[in-house]
């Protein structure tokens, strides 16, 4: 319960992130059951998206899971870094824990770990919180998709992007910072403009910055 109501705030501000996924779910044609098991399952918005824009028909299955394979795998390093939350839970809770890992709730625990809290529940309670609302925005945005028809470049569509703002403050320890962020965008910048569409510079950027943060923090001393 302390974790849901830590990730309220945050939950609220993903939910036209959610109404996006539905409303292009029912542009390209998904039911609402295909929209509801495809958000349920994946639980990854910008992964979602990039899918729902390869949707074709026939729909090319190989390419959207390679697609969605490429962005997430940003998450396996999140999940290690989780470690020291994680370590005393086994089994389903373990599993179940981290199959609704998304960014937002890491940067929750990973600020608890900071503050010397290490509560497995709390990471579980936020991420359940989000997925939950997650679904339900879906299904708004799918129902009413055809009335909420939104131009290109709407405000709405930027709900990712400023959420994912947002978690920055929570994980701000100082201008030191600034580095692997930095690194992060810069071989994103590059890779895009080297023509590589999505997924390519997300995971580019996600290397980039996982690694030059974990090179620096090994040049540390102890």
């Amino acid at each position: 319960m302390r974790g849901l109501r830590a990730a309220l705030a945050i939950t609220l501000g993903l939910s036209p992130f959610g109404l996006v996924v539905g409303m292009t779910s029912d542009g390209v044609g998904l039911s609402l059951a295909e929209t509801l098991l495809m958000s349920g399952l994946v639980f990854a918005g910008t992964a979602q998206l990039v899918a729902l824009q390869l949707w074709s028909d026939p729909a090319p299955v190989l390419a959207a899971t390679l697609a969605c394979l490429v962005i997430n795998l940003r998450l396996a390093p999140m999940g290690a870094a989780l470690a020291p939350v994680l370590d005393r839970t086994r089994g389903l809770r373990l599993w179940g824990t981290l199959a609704v890992l998304v960014d937002n709730s890491f940067a929750l625990a990973i600020a608890e770990m900071r503050a010397g809290r290490r509560d497995a529940g709390f990471l579980l309670g936020a991420s359940l919180g989000m997925w939950v609302n997650w679904m339900a925005m879906c299904a708004v945005g799918h129902v009413f998709g055809a009335a909420l028809q939104l131009p290109a470049g709407h405000p709405l569509f930027f709900a990712s992007t400023a959420a994912v703002l947002a978690l920055l403050v929570q994980l701000w320890r100082g201008r030191s910072d600034l580095h692997p962020w930095l690194v992060a965008g810069a071989a994103a910048l590059m890779v895009q403009g080297t023509g590589l569409g999505a997924p390519w510079p997300v995971l580019a950027g996600a290397c980039a910055g996982a690694g030059y943060g974990a090179w620096r923090d090994r040049r540390r001393p102890a």
